[in-house]
């Protein structure tokens, strides 16, 4: 998630290549065929508005994780073909270099080839440009691949280290819409929308705010198998008042719509519909009108970026949602603007119903500690649900703690475990030492 010039980003690559993820020592051997359990201790700060799950009362790290490519933005869809498809940005996977900035921003994709989380191939399938103008920023959300054509949606943003507080893309701009590929990556057809004339006619411009900010599908796994009616969700982190500060990591609310997907529909705003509230009959309602779309989660400053899997041995769903702690998507300390990065946390709820009501699993402060995007890939669940493989990229400021072990800028995927009853006897994380 930042900007450089074509220098930059050469020395930004060449910086991976020489250091890689060196320096950082992992308690547990990756690649070992052994793994202990630690428990992610749940630290949810004051006013949390969730309950605490009593069906999924924590998350644990075995240990085990893997990293690739240098780049970040991975959203994975499990496609029918059994390979995972996703966009990428803001780096270089296979030599191919990506960067969402400007009139001549481009959007990466990817296939991920493989079963085994430890031993994948990510494959660049090239860039894609597609102009951010008037905004500064044009970067990868929603992503779809459903009966072998995918579907690749863009978001805007604005502001980048324009203000004092070093805001690092502090504007969220509207969702753009899609561009579709019918040989999975092949060949494109861009979208006739464009960031000021988007798919739900939302405006960052002048102060607004914008409710369907980065959105991205809910994972019903391999070929939406699980949705419930055939239709793809979206959900996205959003705000709505004059003081909220929404950016590419923050909001205040989390919204969500839903569509038949097909080539026709997908960039028809009249074929959508919007989670609008509860009736009388306490039933969630759907709306065509944009204006009557309701959140399904609100907790001010503490709304970022959103994703949700469906895991059906635990017939429940998961949301991560990123919280960078009021920073309102600062990536810097005030002291060292361009040094130091301050950390992000995430949080994971559970529900049995795709609209709520939310329960708890683990607030994981200072998850990465400065880990985003998480989402967990439905191809990598197990059968009854309680190991999974947590998705997410971190540090893109590059120099603060690792923790857990492994993570860095790029594709990191780490194996945990949804524990179940009393989690008092498995042992805590800690922090990993830094050379």
């Amino acid at each position: 998630m930042f900007a450089l010039n074509s220098l930059g980003l050469l020395l930004f690559v060449v910086s991976f290549w020489i250091q890689g993820p060196a320096g950082i020592k992992a308690p547990v051997s990756p690649r070992g065929s052994q793994s202990t359990y630690r428990i992610w201790p749940s630290k949810p700060p004051a006013g949390c508005p969730f309950p605490s799950s009593k069906a999924i009362t924590g998350i644990a790290f075995s240990g085990r994780h893997s990293e690739y490519a240098h780049a970040d933005t991975w959203y994975p869809s499990w496609a029918s073909d059994g390979n995972l498809y996703s966009p990428f940005t803001d780096g270089v996977v296979n030599e191919t270099h990506s960067m969402s900035v400007g009139e001549h921003a481009t959007t990466g994709q990817a296939k991920i080839v493989g079963t085994d989380p430890m031993a994948l191939e990510v494959v660049s399938l090239g860039v894609r440009e597609a102009s951010s103008l008037p905004y500064g920023g044009r970067y990868p959300s929603a992503n779809l691949v459903y009966n072998g054509v995918w579907y690749y949606g863009t978001y805007a943003l604005d502001g980048f280290y324009e203000d004092a507080s070093n805001c690092n893309w502090c504007t969220m701009g509207p969702f753009v819409g899609f561009r579709i590929s019918s040989d999975l990556g092949k060949t494109w057809t861009d979208t006739k929308l464009t960031p000021d004339q988007p798919l739900f006619k939302e405006s960052g411009k002048g102060g607004k705010k914008v409710k369907m900010g980065a959105p991205h599908f809910v994972d019903f796994g391999k070929n939406m198998q699980r949705s419930p009616d055939g239709k793809a969700y979206l959900l996205a982190h959003g705000a709505t008042g004059p003081d909220a500060r929404e950016s590419w990591i923050a909001g205040d609310e989390i919204y969500m719509a839903r569509v038949i997907p097909t080539p026709a529909t997908i960039n028809n705003p009249d074929k959508w519909e919007f989670f609008a509230g509860y009736g009388g009959d306490k039933k969630p309602r759907w709306s065509k009108d944009f204006s009557a779309i309701r959140p399904i989660v609100q907790w001010k400053g503490h709304c970022g970026v959103v994703t949700m899997t469906c895991v059906a041995g635990l017939r429940k769903y998961i949301m991560c949602v990123a919280d960078p702690g009021g920073l309102g998507g600062a990536g810097h300390s005030p002291d060292h603007p361009h040094a130091h990065g301050v950390p992000y946390s995430t949080y994971l709820l559970e529900s049995q119903e795709i609209t709520g009501p939310w329960s708890l699993i683990s607030y994981m402060e200072k998850f990465g500690e400065q880990g985003y995007f998480a989402n967990v890939p439905s191809k990598f669940v197990s059968s009854d649900g309680q190991t999974a493989w947590l998705c997410y990229s971190n540090n893109w400021t590059a120099d603060q703690k690792v923790n857990p072990p492994g993570g860095r800028y790029g594709l990191c995927l780490h194996e945990v475990k949804l524990l179940s009853g009393d989690t008092k006897g498995v042992p805590a994380m800690e922090s990993s030492p830094i050379k």
